[in-house]
């Protein structure tokens, strides 16, 4: 092949080539329509998809993830509408099976990220917890100070801050104390059985109502345990506003407040009495006959 042919050959091509790129410009246009038309559906729905999340849910990470996933997912779909339209179907199919393979080999490596990020999803739209709410779960208890996609960040009380991952969160049980608004609280003693049980719990029941952090709607019981060796075992539950009292501040007014009152009305608190045996103790000790 000499010089000649080859140029012939490189004319024709480029000749080939041109009147396939002229036959595509009216293709090419419309391509370029759809990824624009695209391109400002995608900033819609991302918008009007943040502001709708933003009614029913508090989680930012959440709501900035979802709003760019979607304008993703969006120009996806008018990308692969617009290489149709240029008659690269091929090129379509190949990138639907590179991101089907991506998408599978980044879930296998990124197993435990990726069931903490729908896990933390799962969370803010159903809700079970909400920052601010008293909760326990995985042997942690506090306040939950933040919700995001890959934790939930508790304020344990201590001058700490727990991190558990959302996947544990949302696998485990979870107590909520403020969900109802509403927490009982518990406090135990003994009396004496000398004392008289029904002024006990009429004294006992009439001193915590007084508190000002005990619920007036809801009731005060004292209930008797058991008898014990020297006494007689009561618990008294009350209901308080956990946002507004610790149940450990209000456990200790009550204590001291049930004190008081069975002091002013002559009830006695029984307490362990322990009997030395003087004797025993002199003749064990050393140098004593």
């Amino acid at each position: 092949m000499n010089f000649s042919q080859a140029a012939d050959l490189i004319y024709t091509e480029l000749v080939r080539w041109s009147r396939t790129g002229i036959k595509l410009i009216p293709n090419l246009g419309l391509a370029i329509i759809i990824l624009i038309v695209f391109s400002f559906i995608s900033r819609w729905v991302s918008r009007w998809g943040v502001r709708g999340l933003n009614r029913i849910s508090h989680n930012v990470s959440l709501i900035n993830l979802v709003g760019a996933l979607s304008r993703v997912l969006l120009m996806a779909v008018g990308l692969f509408i617009a290489l149709g339209v240029l008659g690269l179907d091929k090129t379509v199919a190949s990138l639907l099976t590179g991101a089907g393979i991506l998408a599978l080999a980044v879930g296998f490596a990124f197993q435990d990220l990726t069931t903490n990020f729908i896990s933390g999803a799962m969370i803010a739209l159903a809700r079970p917890i909400q920052v601010g709410d008293t909760v326990e779960t995985n042997g942690y208890t506090g306040k939950v100070i933040d919700i995001k996609l890959r934790s939930v960040v508790i304020d344990n009380g201590q001058g700490q801050t727990v991190e558990i991952p959302s996947k544990d969160v949302f696998q485990k049980p979870i107590t909520n104390y403020s969900r109802i608004g509403q927490r009982r609280v518990e406090v135990a003693a003994n009396v004496s059985y000398l004392d008289d049980l029904e002024r006990t719990q009429q004294v006992a029941q009439q001193a915590i109502r007084q508190l000002p952090f005990v619920l007036p709607d809801r009731p005060v019981d004292l209930f008797y345990k058991a008898f014990g060796d020297n006494s007689i075992q009561f618990v008294v539950w009350f209901w308080i506003d956990p946002v507004k009292t610790s149940p450990l501040a209000a456990s200790s007014d009550a204590m001291k407040t049930i004190k008081s009152a069975f002091t002013a009305n002559q009830i006695t608190l029984f307490f362990p009495t322990v009997t030395f045996d003087l004797k025993q103790k002199l003749t064990d000790s050393p140098g004593v006959s």
